[in-house]
């Protein structure tokens, strides 16, 4: 996957809430030292709890300030796709 292009997994540590917390503050870090246009955050289909969590970490102001859209996969609800456009100096 290219560099401007970044993904997550969250299959593996589902039921870890502190660890779900801590690899998306990392994949937004990431994104930002890399210029990422895009970051695919795969949560999976489930009971749809994981997701929630997901969006209402992506609908937090300090999070929120730092993106520029987000989709979720109309053919695969386990996934969610957070776009992002960088300034120059940012």
């Amino acid at each position: 996957m290219s560099s401007r292009r970044l993904s997550l997994d969250l299959h593996p540590i589902f039921n870890k809430g502190r660890e779900i917390d801590a690899a998306l503050e990392n994949s937004f870090q990431e994104a930002r030292q890399k210029k990422a246009k895009e970051l695919e955050i795969i949560c999976g289909k489930g009971t749809g709890q994981l997701k929630k969590r997901v969006l209402r970490f992506l609908d937090r102001d300090d999070i929120k300030s730092t993106y520029h859209r987000i989709n979720r996969d109309k053919d695969n609800s386990g996934r969610i796709f957070v776009y992002f456009r960088w300034q120059r100096g940012q």
